[in-house]
């Protein structure tokens, strides 16, 4: 059970190593492609429901 806890560990620090961390600039050019995208796809949204409330109303009136 040790043995194989010590393997586990030792593994899990092997892949770690491994891992190659963003660099702040990257992590603040995603950041900002991330919050563009959701701003687009909220303003596309609204523009849909804005359209599709006004049809509904205007059949419903």
């Amino acid at each position: 059970m040790k043995n194989s806890l010590n393997n586990y560990i030792h593994n899990a620090k092997m892949e770690l190593a491994k891992v190659i961390f963003p660099t702040k600039p990257q992590v603040k050019q995603a950041f900002i492609a991330v919050v563009a995208v959701v701003t687009f796809i909220v303003l596309f949204l609204a523009l849909v429901d804005f359209i599709m409330s006004a049809t509904v109303s205007a059949i419903l009136s």
